[in-house]
């Protein structure tokens, strides 16, 4: 276990999603003007624009998602409570913590953490996103965001500064993903009998052929999780969120459960294995528009896993991943700017994407 006097900083970044229907557009506009998400030959000119242009319009074709599940993402409230959680069982381990959350396109956004992390004089900082797979649309934008934002000052001269990039082998996570599909299992009558559909948000493949991880991670992810659980079902990879006509990562969600109905499939068991809290994508795309799909396609049980959240579990595993990563070397550089232009999107497309959280 890494102990230290010194205060540690420990920052969840997220993506963040609106958490009122108002608040859509201006939370697609911050997202569209994400420059590791939309980049092209003169975007600084244009981007601005075609930000107010693009959320504009997409902000009317998701309100229902948001609607459904009461107004507004979650996501906010699950990861203060996940922040909250990890500073108690760090500080509970003898560590001198002190935990904050750094979202992407809303409220708190990542400046505001930076004030709260120089206010609480934190001496060293471990930079945690909370993907488990490296994206970088997700995790490497988060970071990029925060170099950005912290390194034009001088209190960082001498803060040494940790960051996780990936945490999808850490056992305890497994664990307690593990631990949640088989509270979804435990619904079935025979829970060896539905098929356990693993689902990741999808992104164009333009980004995965410009040398980015994220979709062998999540194959990797499934084949970990499959061995940890031990499970003799049947099960398969797809992808959700997919809009616009570029190719993206398949197969979809709608797909294959048309494809496990056409086979006779009857009963399946949906494992959201990209992300770490329920928000639109699960509660939303999963729980509600997938469950209405798979009643209307002759499904006679249709159970998802429930979002770590908070979870005893994963805190545990997070907990790990913080004090591992303290003993780890101190990066000069939170990521290299040059892998990280290599790794990001160009594509707009996948912008369009950004209405679910």
């Amino acid at each position: 276990m890494a102990r230290t006097a010194r205060p540690v900083g420990v920052v969840l970044f997220q993506l963040g999603g609106p958490d009122t229907l108002e608040a859509i557009e201006p939370f697609l506009y911050n997202l569209f003007c994400d420059p590791d998400i939309i980049d092209f030959p003169f975007a600084r000119i244009g981007r601005k624009a075609l930000a107010k242009l693009i959320s504009t319009t997409r902000s009317r074709k998701v309100q229902h998602h948001y609607a459904v599940i009461g107004g507004g993402s979650p996501i906010r409230q699950h990861t203060e409570r996940q922040a909250r959680a990890l500073e108690t069982e760090l500080q509970r381990q003898g560590l001198h913590a002190r935990c904050f959350v750094a979202m992407r396109y809303w409220h708190p956004f990542t400046r505001e953490a930076i004030e709260q992390v120089r206010a609480a004089g934190c001496e060293e900082l471990v930079l945690l996103p909370l993907y488990p797979q490296f994206s970088s649309t997700t995790t490497g934008s988060s970071l990029n965001e925060w170099q950005r934002q912290f390194s034009d000052d001088r209190y960082t001269d001498n803060i040494p500064v940790h960051c996780v990039e990936t945490f999808y082998r850490n056992t305890i996570y497994l664990d307690s993903l593990v631990e949640k599909v088989n509270e979804a299992l435990a619904r079935f009558h025979d829970p060896h009998r539905p098929e356990i559909l693993f689902s990741a948000h999808s992104v164009p493949m333009a980004v995965i052929e410009k040398g980015d991880p994220y979709q062998a991670q999540i194959e990797e992810t499934v084949e970990l999780l499959m061995q940890r659980g031990g499970w003799s079902n049947s099960h398969r990879l797809c992808y959700q969120s997919k809009v616009g006509a570029s190719r993206w990562l398949q197969p979809t969600l709608r797909h294959s459960l048309a494809t496990l109905a056409a086979e006779s499939a009857r009963e399946v068991c949906v494992v959201p294995v990209a992300f770490v809290s329920d928000h639109v994508e699960t509660l939303g795309e999963i729980d509600h528009e997938a469950r209405e799909q798979a009643r209307q396609l002759g499904f006679t049980q249709f159970e998802m896993s429930a979002g770590l959240n908070d979870s005893p579990r994963f805190i545990a595993a997070l907990s790990q991943i913080v004090q591992e990563a303290l003993l780890e070397p101190v990066r000069s550089h939170v990521l290299d700017r040059d892998t990280a232009r290599e790794r990001q999107s160009a594509v707009p497309e996948y912008a369009t994407a950004a209405g679910l959280d």
